[in-house]
């Protein structure tokens, strides 16, 4: 008798995660956020609500907060590319809560 050998265990994760998250626009957002933003933006703000195309993204200070409204048209464009449609309406930026750095 032949034993197959161990095979890696990342690859049937991966398959059964993608059918675990909601599918709604904030986790579809969530899931592209990071890759349609950057690594710095993304390390000082996510996305954490959403209302009839209205994305909120919780910011690590007011100062990222402003910083990014004057950039809200420019991230929604990088966002809606990512997600293949023209989904989020206007993204809304807030000082909700600092974020937590690990």
């Amino acid at each position: 008798m032949r034993r197959l050998a161990p095979r890696p265990l990342a690859a049937a994760l991966e398959r059964v995660a993608a059918g675990l998250e909601p599918p709604t626009l904030l986790a579809r957002v969530q899931a592209c956020w990071a890759e349609a933003v950057g690594d710095v933006v993304s390390a000082e703000a996510e996305p954490v609500a959403e209302r009839e195309g209205v994305v909120t993204v919780s910011c690590g200070s007011s100062v990222w907060a402003e910083e990014l409204k004057m950039l809200g048209p420019e991230l929604r464009e990088k966002v809606n590319s990512a997600l293949g449609e023209r989904a989020v309406g206007e993204l809304r930026f807030t000082a909700a809560r600092p974020r937590r750095r690990l």
